[in-house]
């Protein structure tokens, strides 16, 4: 087999591949051998039709047309391993020249991987903004822990913002009761949001056994988006009593014996969310400024394929929350073109940034073992919500395993560059991030012969490769 390529853009190649007849005469004894089982000739047994038989009864060009079937996606596969091309789609096959006693010929145009000349990505520097934590913050956590201890007591006056009210909902059209838009007896608090628009404000001034009816939009169901008449009647208007902060409640609602102990431990906990989230802002931080210094030409179909499925997601998400795009956009104060053009331009930097990550990877010839493996997959599942054992089967019946070994590769990549980053904060103070722990804590720095091992371990083991 012969086979040459040639480069129609960064991302696209066009392999043209001549086989000798002789290395179709594997795939011509086995379509014979396939169509002698499945046609029924007097005088012969099923399976063992002559070939000249065969010929004759069904056309020696049926025969030719499986053996091309068969040959071709081998030896587009060869062509690939042999011009040293990773493809990303499916081809675009075309037979331009095959005569029987004679070579065949065919081309495959295919979107393939782009070769990135990848910059120096050691010492990159980077700037995020201040780790902030004001006692605002602090007491915002503990009145929320107060509210998760507060009682409930009926009042008779009516209701305001923050209240709680016991609630009928029946929405109708047209004078008719809609199916399924009703609810009776629940609690809600007023202004919270969320449910139906004017909902709150019909409430706001009700008192016990008033009924009142406004105009709104049902946010799911077959009528999503209709203008309904909405009647509220309340049948309850609860005050939320919150317990004192003490000592007392200290000791009930945590494992501290002052409010002092309580409050230095939400301020902890909160500065160390604080400081994870200051850490994921400097690695998109630093893998900005490296896509910043290389060039990685984007395969159109990739990117559209993308954004299909992104947008599609954003959708899903939509209907879930009993949003339509029109309302989603109006709360943004974005216009559809907006969101389009912002849809784009992160689909475009999360597949630039995957093709780099990837790159880097090879470079550093990293390797994962099953472990890693293992304990990717249940954090996907529980990403996800789903059962680690069945997710697992899912994602080993479907074949999607060499994707989450390469999701593994970037996660190692990414790390590769972010430790050997130069971070700062608005202030110019260092932010640590080769020693934080997914808690938030910094842990202690590795010894230098513990960091050796550490980064040989990988190559030592054996690997899951992609």
């Amino acid at each position: 087999m012969k086979s040459a390529v040639e480069t129609l853009s960064p991302t696209r190649a066009k392999l043209t591949v001549e086989v000798p007849f002789e290395e179709l005469k594997p795939s011509l004894d086995a379509a014979y051998k396939k169509i002698a089982q499945q046609i029924n000739v007097p005088g012969f047994r099923r399976g063992k039709v002559p070939p000249m038989v065969i010929d004759r009864q069904v056309g020696r060009g049926v025969v030719l047309d499986e053996a091309i079937n068969a040959v071709v996606p081998q030896k587009y596969m060869e062509a690939l391993q042999a011009n040293s091309l990773q493809p990303l789609a499916q081809p675009e096959i075309e037979v331009t020249k095959f005569e029987d006693n004679d070579a065949l010929e065919f081309t495959a145009e295919v979107d393939v991987r782009p070769e990135i000349e990848l910059p120096d990505y050691d010492g990159v520097e980077a700037q995020v903004d201040d780790v902030e934590l004001t006692d605002a913050d602090v007491d915002e956590q503990v009145e929320a822990l107060r509210e998760r201890f507060a009682t409930l007591i009926d009042v008779e006056r009516a209701a305001a913002e923050g209240d709680f009210v016991v609630m009928d909902l029946v929405a109708t059209r047209d004078g008719e009761p809609i199916e399924g838009a009703e609810v009776s007896g629940m609690s809600y608090r007023v202004g919270r949001g969320g449910m139906l628009d004017g909902l709150d404000e019909a409430l706001t001034g009700m008192a016990a056994g008033e009924t009142k009816t406004f105009q709104s939009e049902l946010v799911g169901g077959d009528l999503m988006g209709e203008a309904v008449d909405v009647a509220v009647t309340v049948s309850q208007v609860q005050e939320q009593e919150l317990p004192e902060l003490d000592d007392e409640f200290a000791q009930m609602a945590s494992e501290f014996d002052t409010v002092e102990e309580l409050r230095d431990d939400v301020r902890e906990r909160l500065g160390r969310g604080r400081r994870l989230e200051q850490a994921a802002a400097a690695r998109d931080a630093v893998l900005e400024q490296l896509l910043d210094r290389v060039e990685v030409p984007l395969p159109e179909t990739v990117v559209t394929d993308e954004l299909n499925a992104r947008r599609q997601n954003v959708e899903q998400q939509l209907m879930y929350s009993g949003l339509t795009m029109e309302k989603y956009l109006e709360d943004e104060g974005q216009t559809q073109e907006e969101f389009e053009a912002d849809l784009e331009r992160r689909v475009r930097d999360a597949v630039a940034a995957q093709f780099l990550l990837d790159e880097i990877a090879k470079k550093e010839e990293f390797g994962i073992d099953q472990a890693e493996l293992s304990e990717h997959l249940v954090r996907r599942a529980q990403q996800s919500g789903q059962d680690p054992q069945e997710f697992a089967n899912h994602m080993f019946e479907h074949n999607h395993i060499p994707e989450l070994v390469q999701e593994i590769l970037r996660g190692k990549a990414l790390a590769r560059i972010v430790e050997s980053a130069v971070v700062k904060d608005a202030s110019g103070n260092v932010v640590e991030l080769k020693n934080l722990r997914p808690d938030g804590t910094i842990g202690e720095p590795e010894a230098e012969g513990d960091a050796v091992a550490a980064e040989e371990q990988p190559a030592e083991e054996p690997a899951v490769q992609e």
